[in-house]
């Protein structure tokens, strides 16, 4: 009953660690807004993220008042709702003579004397996350230009949110795995698909810019690769960098230098270095070599 009790409390404290270190993905959602406010297609940008079935305005530019902060829109209703609802965008060039709306929200809207307007929806893996709004305050339709201004500004959050997304997965499925004390590996399939998610960690965790997160990533990669079935001994030292296993991590799983270098966004010739410098600490003469004498040092599964 101990031994289980403490697996799901590590289990547990990993999700914590997640939420905590996971950035707000309002920053993002508002990088995106701010963005488009400033080239001046849209004078007004707004929007929220999706949550019980609405959207709930959070970020705002180029308001007049504090009508549209925090107001909640249902699935369906108006502009931003059919959006979330269709999955597509949305657009009017006449807010208050537009027929295919509901029109729940006149108030906020024309409190900020808003016209054109278009709804963008943020859509990860085929659900809907946010929805991005820019308005004009003329009756005139909204450009190209404009439009494709909104719906890029929405592919970029839906893939900064995908790799967020990607990142907790990933760290969910490392922190599983670390919990367990000392697991047995019955087959080559499981130890491979350990040897997998621990790649894919490191090699995920070179991307992030978020330093408190990135070194969590890394301690759950450590924690992987010290898991042994039985095994007493202790390791052989060798010390290499950070970015020494993380190449050799891509190395072990059969990647090419190019290979390597496109997983970490290295050069090539970056690949090449720290290889040979791994190889070197390690005494290794090959490739392979280094794979198997980072493992016996427990720097890899």
């Amino acid at each position: 009953m101990t031994g289980s009790g403490d697996g799901n409390g590590a289990v547990s404290r990993g999700t914590e660690n997640r939420a905590r270190l996971r950035p707000d993905d309002r920053d993002a959602l508002r990088a995106e807004l701010r963005s488009v406010s400033t080239e001046l297609e849209f004078p007004v940008a707004f929007g929220g993220e999706v949550a019980d079935g609405g959207v709930r305005l959070t970020e705002c530019f180029g308001a007049l008042t504090q009508r549209l902060h925090n107001l909640e829109v249902r699935e369906g209703k108006g502009l931003g709702g059919q959006a979330l609802a269709f999955g597509k965008p949305i657009g009017v060039a006449d807010y208050s003579a537009a027929r295919h709306i509901t029109h729940d929200y006149d108030g906020p809207v024309k409190a900020e004397r808003l016209s054109a307007v278009l709804a963008v929806p943020v859509r990860v893996r085929g659900k809907c996350r946010a929805v991005l709004y820019g308005a004009i305050r003329q009756r005139v339709g909204v450009g190209d230009r404009a439009r494709d201004s909104l719906v890029l500004a929405g592919r970029r959050l839906a893939a900064e949110l995908a790799v967020r997304d990607e990142v907790d997965r990933r760290l969910s499925m490392a922190e599983t795995i670390a919990a367990t004390s000392r697991p047995e590996v019955p087959d080559v399939a499981k130890l491979e698909e350990l040897r997998s998610v621990h790649s894919e960690l490191c090699a995920i965790a070179g991307t992030v810019e978020d330093s408190a997160l990135r070194g969590r990533m890394y301690e759950v990669a450590q924690r992987l690769a010290d898991l042994r079935s039985g095994e007493t001994e202790p390791p052989p030292e060798f010390r290499l960098s950070r970015r020494e296993i993380d190449v050799l991590a891509q190395v072990a799983l059969g990647c090419t230098n190019a290979e390597v270098a496109e997983r970490l966004s290295l050069s090539p010739e970056t690949v090449k270095a720290y290889l040979r410098t791994a190889m070197r600490r390690l005494g290794a003469h090959t490739r392979h070599e280094a794979v198997v004498r980072a493992r016996s040092a427990w720097l890899l599964p």
